[in-house]
């Protein structure tokens, strides 16, 4: 029997399987933040391009995840398929064992778990730091824009703004309401008839000036009317300092001197250290997943692919909960962070390995148990 051509036949169905797994996980996970980024299209005036840049940007994040749970997911409906439909015994009847069907998996688990890699180690940190840096230079282009009439905007740091009119073209606005609470001890109240708005996108300033109002402020038990012809009025629209970085936005070399810099707060070097972990745990996953969804899709004879995307979701929501729990305990000191993030790992791939044995020995789990039990009362 040619190999070759079996081994072409089965990457061909796990790949087929794994592009649409791949497209439709990732899509449900962007769903969360596509409302939130179609919002500045539609309120602020953000052109579809750039929203289209930042969701790019965004992608890393997430095919770290997607590329896992989709290679587990193929393979569980590939092989499901193939026992369904007798494929599995014909092969088997000429003489190919199971040891002879895990070389296409592997393959292509190791084409993933590269591709994962990569986007683990270079492209998640560049599109974590992008996206925070074009979502700043977005809201420092576009303060003005997003002002709309009869709506109150609160994105403002410690401002609130409505505004009963608005001509966008002129930026000019009629009865104006402003509250200022920048300064909790004396916040103040401005009531204005009109209104001109200017942006300073380098800065990351909005100037709005006020024409014909009064400002009420109250503090504790003094009430203040003051009454204006003209007031301007200055609002950080985007911080125009690099934005903060965290433990995500790191490439492999800073997560490693921050994990031991007795510089930084001992959390802190623990979060570095279990993040550092994780970015080459992921990668690993897509082969525990292989072996692991091997012997579950030849198990899997009759229940079909509802069976099999069932039992892959059971599978992904057991193993990201238990990765969340020991991660947040390693970021607590509970245990070491490269227990907490391998653990999951291993406890599944000994699972699959058990597994795999059986289906070797085309013994079922119930079977292996039963004898098991037989063979310890007899004893």
């Amino acid at each position: 029997m040619n190999h070759r051509i079996i081994n072409r036949y089965l990457m061909r169905e796990i790949v087929g399987i794994f592009a649409l797994g791949l497209t439709i996980f990732t899509l449900v996970l962007l769903m969360g933040r596509m409302v939130k980024l179609m919002e500045m299209v539609v309120a602020n005036g953000v052109p579809l391009a750039e929203v289209l840049r930042l969701i790019l940007l965004l992608l890393p994040s997430f095919l770290v995840l997607t590329i896992p749970m989709a290679f587990l997911l193929a393979v569980l409906l590939a092989f499901g398929r193939l026992s369904s439909d007798n494929e599995i015994t014909v092969l088997k009847a000429c003489g190919l064992s199971l040891g002879a069907l895990l070389p296409p998996v592997l393959l292509t688990a190791a084409a993933a778990a590269l591709l994962t890699l990569f986007i683990s180690v270079v492209a998640v940190p560049w599109g974590n730091t992008g996206f925070k840096q074009m979502t700043m230079d977005v809201a420092r282009k576009y303060a003005a824009s997003a002002i709309r009439e009869r709506i109150f905007r609160d994105d403002l740091p410690g401002i609130v703004l409505y505004v009963d009119q608005y001509d966008e073209a002129r930026r000019t606005m009629q009865r104006v309401m402003i509250q200022d609470s920048r300064d909790p001890e004396r916040p103040l109240t401005i009531f204005a008839k009109s209104g001109l708005v200017s942006s300073d996108e380098v800065n990351g300033v909005l100037r709005i000036l006020l024409k014909n109002g009064s400002i009420h402020t109250q503090h504790k038990n003094d009430y203040r009317l003051v009454s204006f012809g003209e007031y301007l009025l200055t609002a950080e629209s985007g911080r125009s300092t690099p934005p903060v970085r965290t433990e995500l936005d790191l490439g492999i070399g800073e997560l490693q001197r921050g994990s031991h810099s007795p510089q930084l707060a001992p959390q802190a070097r623990l979060k570095m250290a279990t993040e550092l972990h994780s970015r080459f745990a992921f990668p690993c996953a897509t082969f525990v997943f292989a072996i692991l969804a091997l012997p579950l899709g030849l198990s899997n004879r009759r229940s079909g692919k509802g069976s099999g995307f069932t039992i892959s979701i059971l599978i992904l929501l057991i193993y990201y909960v238990l990765l969340s729990f020991l991660r947040t305990l390693a970021e607590k000191g509970g245990i070491p962070p490269a227990l907490a993030v391998w653990l999951p790992n291993l406890l599944f791939l000994a699972i699959g390995l058990l597994l795999l044995w059986l289906a070797s020995q085309e013994m079922t789990l119930k079977a292996a148990l039963g004898r098991l039990f037989r063979s310890g009362r007899a004893a």
